[in-house]
C-alpha cells in the first residue's frame, strides 16, 4: 500500500535531496513540502504548502500524512538571535511533528546531529539534544532520529570556513575507522537522505537513532 509523506525543510541541504528521493520512490503516493517560499520544481506528487513556525496551524487541516520526515535547521551566521535560532531548531520541528501526529502520521523521521545532549553546556548541541527530547515525548508509533556529524557535498550557499572544513574532514574520514571514531565521520547530506527513507522501508521500531556506520548500513542494504 503506498504511502503519502510530509517534508519540512524541503528547500534545504538535506531536505531538497530528501524531497527528491521521496518523489521518485515508488512507496508514496503523494508529498506533501512545507516551505517558506514556492519551489522551483513540479511533480505529480508534489503538493506545495507555503508556511512557517507562525502560520503552520492555520494550515493544520492540509497536513495529512503517514510519514513526517523533518530536515529543519539554520545556521549562526544566518540566524545570529539564539531566541530564532531556538524556534527553527527546536520549537518549529516539535510543533511540525505534534501537527503532524495530530493529524494521522505514525512515522517522523527527523535530522539532528551527532552528540546531540539535552543536558550539554554547549547551545547547539544542547539545542539538538533538547530537539531529540520532544519528539521522542510526542510518542509516535516510530521516532527515526539521524545524527550525522560533518555534511559533505557542494552547498548553494556560500560558506567558506565549512568548505575549509569539508575539505578537511575528506582527508581525516578514511583515519576514522575505530567504531567510537566512525560517528564523527563525514557524510554526504544526499547519503543522509538516502538513509531516511531507506529507513522507513524497515521493519518498525519504537525508536532508533542512526550514526555514521548505522547509515552506512541502510545505504548497503536498501
Amino acid at each position: 500500500m503506498m504511502k503519502n509523506a510530509i517534508v519540512f525543510g524541503a528547500s534545504g541541504f538535506i531536505g531538497s535531496f530528501l524531497l527528491g528521493e521521496l518523489l521518485s520512490s515508488p512507496d508514496y503516493a503523494q508529498v506533501t513540502a512545507v516551505v517558506r517560499h514556492a519551489l522551483p520544481i513540479s511533480h505529480p506528487k508534489l503538493k506545495t504548502l507555503i508556511a512557517d513556525y507562525d502560520t503552520l496551524p492555520a494550515l493544520k487541516d492540509q497536513i495529512m500524512a503517514d510519514e513526517v520526515f523533518i530536515a529543519l535547521g539554520t545556521t549562526r551566521k544566518n540566524t545570529p538571535d539564539q531566541r530564532k535560532y531556538y524556534e527553527v531548531d527546536h520549537d518549529y520541528p516539535v510543533l511540525a511533528a505534534k501537527i503532524a501526529k495530530e493529524r494521522g502520521a505514525r512515522a517522523v523521521f527527523i535530522v539532528t546531529s551527532v552528540g546531540a545532549n539535552a543536558g550539554s553546556s554547549t547551545f547547539y548541541i544542547r539545542t539538538k539534544g533538547e530537539t531529540e527530547r520532544d519528539i521522542i515525548a510526542l510518542g509516535m508509533e516510530q521516532t527515526h532520529i539521524f545524527r550525522p556529524s560533518m555534511l559533505m557535498g557542494s552547498r548553494m550557499e556560500k560558506r567558506t570556513l565549512e568548505k575549509l572544513l569539508i575539505n578537511t574532514f575528506s582527508i581525516v574520514n578514511p583515519l576514522l575507522f575505530s567504531k567510537k571514531l566512525k560517528v564523527y565521520k563525514g557524510i554526504e547530506g544526499r547519503d543522509v537522505a538516502r538513509a531516511m527513507v531507506a529507513a522507513a522501508r524497515k521493519p518498525v521500531v519504537k525508536i532508533k537513532v542512526y550514526h555514521w556506520q548505522d547509515m552506512q548500513d541502510l545505504l548497503r542494504l536498501g
